[in-house]
């Protein structure tokens, strides 16, 4: 397996997603460093319209390592795919039919993605649309419980940047 590559992994996916016009935004630890967290990479997490994964199946199909269809877990619940590509992971989640759950509550929350808020930022040297800060903000909170301290540091850095 190569060493994560997150510049490569990334041209190549936003490539593929373009090619096929497919509306999509970076979420997750590549949208929190987009808006100033210096914490380590460990996946790019990028939203799509749940209809566009069959569009883009026969370009990633040598890089799936989960095949796409519903995950739920104690926080998650979303249609999701997941790759490697070439040592990097990427997952691919639906945008409009996630959940989220908080912990300390147990209630779930509908989470859909709303592509008319993303904000376009220059990542690796290429424009793509990331998740607003607001709805990162609001999820992050949900996910800051005990286990996931880097949460609450993304809350602190993304809240003040301002560019």
């Amino acid at each position: 397996m190569s060493a994560k590559n997150p510049k490569k992994a990334l041209l190549w996916i936003v490539g593929i997603l373009k090619k096929h016009s497919v509306q999509f935004q970076i979420s997750g630890g590549l949208a929190a460093r987009v808006y100033g967290s210096q914490r380590p990479l460990n996946d790019i997490d990028i939203d799509i319209p749940e209809e566009k994964f069959e569009a883009i199946l026969n370009d990633v199909k040598d890089y799936i390592i989960y095949e796409p269809s519903w995950y739920k877990d104690k926080v998650w619940d979303l249609y999701l795919m997941t790759l490697n590509y070439h040592g990097q992971e990427i997952d691919i989640g639906g945008a409009y039919k996630i959940k989220i759950c908080d912990e300390r509550t147990g209630k779930w929350h509908d989470f859909p993605t709303d592509f008319s808020t993303v904000e376009m930022r220059v990542v690796f040297d290429i424009s793509v649309p990331v998740i607003s800060r607001k709805a990162l903000i609001w999820y992050k909170n949900i996910l800051a419980v005990d286990g996931q301290p880097h949460q609450k540091e993304d809350i602190g850095v993304i809240k003040k940047f301002n560019l």
